[in-house]
């Protein structure tokens, strides 16, 4: 029978194309390679956990297509409508996102448009990291320091605003990506 440590290390192991792995590669092969095509002030360790909690809490990162839902890739985004603004749709009509998208997308080939974004968020990884990283851009307060549970929280709120949020779950997530995130 495994110990304690084997299955606290099972807890933060994730599935990744049909391997099992660590946080620590979602942070190599999906987020640092996003923030390194987004302008360098949006590379932060503020960010870097935001981006890995939000990814806990939405998919695990290991459902790139919701359950039951629409959502798409591991940070769970909706196509959303022009109208409504949320999801794909906002960060790519937001004035604080969309000039940011533009060359986010010509870099991983994707035609800049929300159908192609929304299409593109379930098999692209460093694709859907970026943008989801241009969401957390959009809100207009900071992100909150590291180690901040509850305005991770509350930032998580504002911007993924999940139909369904399950804040029982995020201490815990939120206490993995900080000790996942540190350099």
């Amino acid at each position: 029978m495994a110990g304690r440590g084997a299955r606290e290390d099972s807890r933060r192991a994730t599935w990744w194309g049909g391997v099992i792995v660590d946080l620590k590669t979602v942070i190599e092969v999906a987020i640092k390679p996003a923030l390194a095509l987004l302008p360098p002030k949006m590379d932060t360790a503020a960010a870097r956990v935001m981006l890995l909690a939000t990814g806990l809490q939405e998919s695990r990162f290991i459902h790139r297509h919701q359950i039951g839902g629409p959502a798409r890739g591991f940070w769970q985004f909706e196509k959303g409508t022009r109208a409504s603004r949320g999801g794909v749709w906002g960060v790519y009509l937001h004035a604080a996102s969309k000039n940011h998208l533009v060359p986010l997308c010509r870099v991983r080939s994707v035609a800049c448009d929300p159908d192609a974004i929304y299409a593109a968020l379930e098999y692209d990884d460093v694709l859907a990291a970026g943008v989801a990283r241009l969401l957390l851009w959009t809100d207009p307060m900071s992100l909150p320091p590291v180690g901040d549970s509850g305005a991770g929280w509350l930032l998580y709120q504002r911007t993924w605003r999940p139909g369904k949020p399950h804040p029982q779950t995020w201490p815990d997530l939120y206490r993995q990506a900080v000790a996942e995130a540190k350099p």
